[in-house]
């Protein structure tokens, strides 16, 4: 199933995508697509409807971020062994971990905005997992079962706030409109292999990144099992696990981004987002 939230931000209903690219309405199955309706259980039930009895939404509808209620935005650095490469890094020997705000969350295609004073602002397509049964200590050999699903994120990036303004990386990544999620959320039964994804981003038409989840050096199953040695995952949770190289500090010279250009990006089989870069309007 494609799974998404539809209509004004704060106030998004949960949908999904039909066969034919029909957004239908969930809203008389469940509140949200949050918390416990991405259970396995809760999946299997929205598998078993017939989206054609469901009510259709207009095309133009806004998306929301495609998981409502998220409690933690995880975030792995220097995950791939190329994009490691072209920031002159070398691979981590255990992943880099570091949190996106959740104030930082919003929708797809919505306006990100760059923060005020920001003149390194970044892009970075990743791939997300969200959680769907939570655990601590989870072994490895069980972690897949724990997943709801699979989007597209865009981790933008300010990086002076994240490398030259000292302490931790956590200050770039999490301004406002610097996490959009979706278009939608995909069960892992339409993924054959999340580790062999094709993925790309584009800035004004000009294609930065293009890569694959083939060189992600730490695998999801691993991930999960590593981060719920920290934390307790819950539903919901969003583990967003790196970028392949192409990102705007790695060009030569470094390239960011602007107001009024364009980012496009997706991931094989997740859809698409698309971005315009605009200014705070506080200045």
């Amino acid at each position: 199933m494609k799974l998404l939230r539809f209509g004004p931000a704060g106030h998004e209903k949960p949908g999904l995508l039909d066969g034919d690219g029909v957004i239908r309405d969930l809203s008389a199955h469940l509140d949200d697509l949050a918390g416990h309706h991405l259970g396995r259980s809760a999946l299997r039930e929205l598998a078993s409807l017939d989206p054609a009895r469901l009510p259709a939404v207009s095309g133009d509808t806004r998306l929301g971020p495609c998981v409502g209620r998220v409690g933690k935005f995880i975030c792995i650095g220097l995950n791939y062994s190329d994009h490691a490469a072209e920031t002159g890094a070398e691979v981590p020997p255990e992943p880099v971990v570091f949190n996106k705000w959740t104030s930082a969350i919003c929708g797809p295609n919505d306006d990100v905005m760059l923060p005020r004073g920001s003149r390194k602002t970044d892009w970075e397509v990743e791939l997300g997992v969200v959680i769907g049964t939570g655990g601590r200590y989870i072994d490895e050999a069980d972690a897949m079962a724990h997943v709801a699903g699979y989007c597209v994120v865009n981790d933008v990036s300010e990086r002076e706030y994240q490398l030259e303004r000292s302490g931790t990386w956590d200050k770039g990544k999490g301004c406002d409109t610097f996490g959009p999620l979706g278009p939608w959320l995909v069960t892992p039964d339409e993924v054959a292999d999340p580790h062999d994804l094709a993925m790309w981003l584009e800035v004004d038409g000009q294609r930065y990144q293009d890569g694959s989840t083939r060189t992600m050096v730490y695998r999801i199953p691993f991930l999960i099992s590593y981060l719920s040695r920290f934390m307790s995952l819950q539903p919901g949770d969003v583990i967003s696990t790196g970028t392949p190289p192409g990102v705007g500090m790695g060009q030569t010279p470094p390239t960011y981004l602007r107001a009024g250009q364009r980012m496009r990006l997706g991931i094989e089989g997740l859809g698409e987002q698309t971005q315009h870069v605009v200014a705070d309007p506080r200045g």
